[in-house]
Parts: structure tokens; sequence; C-alpha cells
């Protein structure tokens, strides 16, 4: 969220605001960081006789964590990309 969305409000409101908005990030990071380490734990972990992971395991383990950041990194390019459109869009049609 852009900070100038916030201008004209009380500064209380803002604190508020701000401080939800980082709660709601954590509360998204630590999702994405449960979903990651779920399913790259289902592919890659198959034997339970050891305490330490085989190396065929580590080597699936870091492709999968590589492979989902990337995708996260992807669709949050493309997200701001969308977004920054239809800003664009919107100031265009409030202009006319």
């Amino acid at each position: 969220m852009d900070p100038s969305q916030l201008e004209g409000l009380p500064e209380e409101d803002k604190q508020k605001m701000l401080s939800m908005i980082e709660n709601l990030q954590t509360k998204d990071s630590l999702r994405m960081y449960n979903s990651l380490v779920e399913k790259c734990f289902k592919d890659c972990v198959d034997s339970f006789r050891r305490k330490n992971l085989d190396s065929n395991e580590e080597r699936c383990v870091t492709k999968c964590c590589e492979k989902f950041l990337k995708h996260s990194a992807r669709v949050s390019v493309r997200f701001a990309e969308l977004n920054a459109g239809a800003e664009a869009l919107m100031q265009q049609q409030q202009k006319r």
C-alpha cells in the first residue's frame, strides 16, 4: 500500500492502518513459509530412519525451495505489474 493513500487521516488512524498492514504481511509471509516447508517435505522426504537428510533428499529440498521462491517472486512481479496497470487506467479514467 502506498503511504500517500493515508493522507488526510488522523495520525492515530494512520498508525493503526500501518500496523494492520504489517500484521497482515507477517501472517502472509508465515503462511507462505509453512506452505513451502509442508510441500517440500511431502515431496522430498521419504525415509525416517536417520536424523539427517540423505543427499538425494537434500538436493530435492533445495530444488523445491528454489522453485517455490522463484515462482513466488514471479507472481509478485506480475501482481505489481497488473496493479500498476490498473492504477494507470483508473487515473486516465479520472482525467476524463
